[in-house]
């Protein structure tokens, strides 16, 4: 790992002088930078701001991995599709070390010599946040000899095993709830101006602290000498209580800053810097089905509209070239577990970003088979668009104002069903027709100037969603979950149906703030309450207890976490559909390979059983780790460089230690 003990703090002097917040504003001399004149209050909500930017990229890739999202990008892709995966998952370590761990050493001893014990707090709880995500995805890390926990940059840190780290992260929750706990000296900076989290609620980040174990102890579920629900449901009765109790990083959409090491926008929400800004990602078959069919019972989820996107279609134009009429089309999931066909036919990352269609287009595919021939030409006719057929020739016309792919195989001509999720920024737009409440994306500035909406993004993806950080329903689908391991159903039951409501309705709040917001975006308005009451008393919901299974407990908290690394974290305790654990069946049914699998050399589990058989942990960076300190990486773990070692378990996901030093030898 090479020592970045002080890159950020250039970004701080320069970015707070320009930030359109208050809490990125910076006050202290910009000619003599040092890390001991950076206000406390400062390198706070600078730690904060950037450690979504480590999530986000997390949750983006692992969501891939879980089913959420399928994504054209090469290592994305990798993930969701081929399962091949790539040594060029570097983004979250170098954020996470670069930008948030190399300033919380200094953030603590500077608050420690002014004893300003929430601050201290503050940073054991980054520590324990981003040491633990790191574990989550590569397993062994330096740790005790990071600069983070150590104080010393070495440019070649020992490893540490997951176990350490597990164990030194509840160490820092632990002292974080001693400090929060403390009354802090007068004269300190208060902390509410430095929190742009919890605006220096210190009961809230006690909550936080208590979550957070929970949803660590959590991960223990494989390990019976570990494993404690009642230890698990202590902590929840001292974290989140209620949606008030949220811990989120608000987001904007009010500036054109961006980040001095990736050049992301400052202001937007980490999730959408991954899979809202680009036009790669879409919705997977796999969550659109839950969305639409839960429990098998056929019934649209209220939530669907929001978190799927949709583009106009039909679209006509008047005389000056503006929309006069259209409809929505809500975007179908890729398919990339089931059959697959579309991407069978034309390739793993095949689908196409639309065009947009100035004036009329025409194209002429060639299609040699007759039934493929005639079904084209029946959704041509079906569309009501022009064409005419000449032997195996079929030519189209797209006229003024359609949104179509420009290519002329076949194939690739129906993609845009497949709506990206991708959302509009102040930073990334369309120079010159920005707009704070525009967040709709527009393929380029002549469908925009004529009113033509190729997307209208997903709720957890915009520039200014919310950054979650820890929920409230999150809580309660780990109560119920726990209660379901304790066989107490009703309880269970409770809780399930407790995680769904406070998901709608942390949701509806959302979206009813939007409303009141003014934005273009018929997906930003509110539920329909009637719609939420429906779906809540449908079959999609188990309506009693007796009936109630992991698995309902299980997919509505996938449902409800979307975009999020837990997601993946719970698919790898549960054995991803393997059914194999605790006696609960198959809690993700119809995840498995897709038929476009080729990372046969990299997990070599030959059945569903095996632990070897799934997706467990990234391979650390080849540029970082297993270039400039592979002697470190291998001497705790000699595969660490092996194709396979993406489907060795971390510690957490071991059921004995035996188990995972196994894997180390």
């Amino acid at each position: 790992m090479k020592n970045f003990r002080y890159t950020i703090l250039g970004c701080i002097i320069l970015l707070g002088a320009v930030s359109c917040k208050k809490w990125l504003d910076v006050n202290t001399d910009p000619d003599n930078p040092s890390s001991a004149n950076v206000l406390l209050q400062n390198r706070l909500p600078w730690i904060e701001h950037f450690y979504t930017y480590t999530a986000g990229v997390s949750n983006f890739r692992t969501a891939c991995q879980a089913g959420v999202l399928y994504s054209t990008t090469g290592s994305a892709n990798a993930f969701s599709t081929t399962w091949t995966a790539s040594t060029g998952n570097i983004t979250p370590y170098q954020t996470y070390f670069v930008e948030v761990a190399s300033n919380l050493n200094d953030l603590y001893k500077s608050a420690e010599q002014k004893n300003a014990y929430y601050y201290m707090a503050a940073a054991d709880v980054f520590s324990a946040l981003g040491f633990m995500e790191m574990l989550d995805l590569y397993g062994e890390m330096p740790y005790t000899e990071s600069q983070a926990i150590s104080g010393i940059a070495t440019p070649s840190p020992a490893y540490d095993d997951g176990k350490t780290i597990y164990k030194g992260c509840m160490a820092k929750l632990d002292e974080a709830i001693s400090l929060f706990g403390k009354t802090q000296e007068a004269g300190v900076p208060s902390f509410a101006q430095g929190d742009m989290w919890n605006n220096g609620d210190v009961s809230k980040w006690i909550k936080f602290c208590y979550g957070l174990k929970a949803r660590y102890m959590l991960k223990l579920s494989k390990k019976a000498d570990l494993f404690n629900p009642d230890s698990i449901l202590y902590c929840l009765s001292k974290g989140p209580q209620s949606n008030a109790d949220n811990v989120v990083q608000p987001c904007f959409n009010n500036s054109t800053v961006t980040d001095y090491l990736i050049g992301d926008p400052v202001v937007t929400n980490g999730n959408w810097d991954y899979v809202g800004y680009g036009s790669g990602q879409r919705i997977s078959q796999y969550y659109y089905n839950l969305l639409t069919n839960m429990r098998g019972s056929g019934v649209a989820d209220p939530r669907m509209t929001k978190i799927v996107p949709a583009s106009m279609s039909n679209i006509k134009l008047n005389g000056s070239g503006k929309v006069t009429s259209y409809t929505w089309s809500r975007s179908v999931g890729v398919d990339s577990y089931g059959p697959s066909t579309r991407l069978v036919k034309g390739g793993a990352a095949s689908i196409i970003t639309p065009s947009y269609a100035v004036s009329d287009v025409d194209i002429t595919y060639a299609i040699a088979d007759a039934a493929d021939r005639t079904k084209f030409i029946a959704a041509q006719v079906l569309a009501g668009r022009p064409h005419t057929v000449n032997g195996n020739n079929v030519k189209v016309t797209y006229k003024a104002g359609s949104i179509y792919i420009n290519n002329t195989n076949y194939l690739y001509a129906g993609d845009t069903v497949y709506v990206n999720m991708r959302s509009n920024s102040m930073a990334t737009g369309i120079t010159g027709i920005n707009s704070e409440t525009d967040l709709n994306w527009y393929i380029t500035k002549e469908a925009a100037a004529a009113g033509v909406i190729a997307s209208t993004g997903s709720f957890q993806v915009r520039p200014i969603s919310d950054q979650e950080i820890l929920t409230y329903h999150e809580m309660c689908f780990i109560k119920a979950e726990v209660y379901m391991r304790k066989g107490d159903k009703a309880n269970a039951y409770t809780a399930y149906k407790a995680g769904i409501q406070a998901h709608l309705d942390m949701m509806q709040a959302k979206l009813t703030e939007w409303k009141g917001g003014g934005y273009n975006n018929p997906d930003m308005a509110p539920m329909d309450q009637a719609a939420v009451n429906s779906y809540l008393q449908s079959n999609a919901v188990c309506q009693n207890a007796g009936a109630l299974t992991m698995s309902d407990i299980m997919l509505q908290k996938y449902v409800a976490m979307g975009v999020s690394i837990e997601n993946w974290n719970d698919m790898r305790r549960f054995n991803f559909s393997a059914g194999n654990i605790g006696g609960y069946g198959v809690v993700y049914p119809g995840y498995d390979r897709g038929p476009l699998f080729a990372g046969t050399e990299l997990y070599t589990g030959s059945s569903k059983t095996d632990p070897r058989y799934w997706q467990r942990r990234w391979q650390l960076p080849a540029t970082l780790e297993l270039n400039y300190n592979s002697a470190n990486a291998l001497a705790i773990n000699p595969h660490a460089a092996d194709p396979n070692v993406w489907s060795m378990p971390v510690w957490w996901d071991c059921a004995t230690d035996d188990e995972y030093y196994g894997y180390l030898k």
